[in-house]
């Protein structure tokens, strides 16, 4: 499926919809590397971190698993571009973030929030969530 980075007055808002948890995981990653805009070192190595986490459900999981991944980024300044779900159920992931270093990024975000997230089913079927990026 994809995302579809929404306008929102001081914030950033995300829709991200997937056919799976594994795949709402990997398309959050994604949208939210994409609003850091990263500059990304050339000829920079790959890097890889290892994320993880227990959560009570899955839409606290996927706020915990983003804000995770975005310390990573800025306290290592790497973006990443891949993710290797190792386990995901409703409660737990571990995964494998693989990226690279970055020069700067040209937005910071301070925090993925809990504010309108939600994942649940749409009515297509897909697992959908709208995510709240303070910015």
């Amino acid at each position: 499926m994809a995302y579809r980075i929404l306008e929102h007055t001081a914030d950033v808002r995300m829709v991200v919809e997937a056919r799976t948890l594994e795949e709402l995981f990997r398309e959050a990653l994604g949208g939210m590397m994409e609003v850091l805009k990263p500059d990304r070192k050339k000829d920079a190595a790959e890097t890889t971190r290892r994320i993880e986490l227990d959560a009570a459900s899955a839409t606290p999981l996927l706020v915990d698993f983003l804000n995770e991944a975005l310390c990573l980024a800025h306290t290592n300044r790497e973006a990443f571009t891949a993710v290797v779900i190792e386990g995901i159920s409703e409660t737990r992931v571990e995964a494998e973030l693989r990226g690279a270093a970055v020069e700067s990024f040209g937005e910071d975000i301070k925090a993925a929030t809990y504010h309108e997230a939600k994942v649940r089913r749409n009515a297509a079927g897909n697992l959908e969530t709208v995510l709240v990026f303070d910015i």
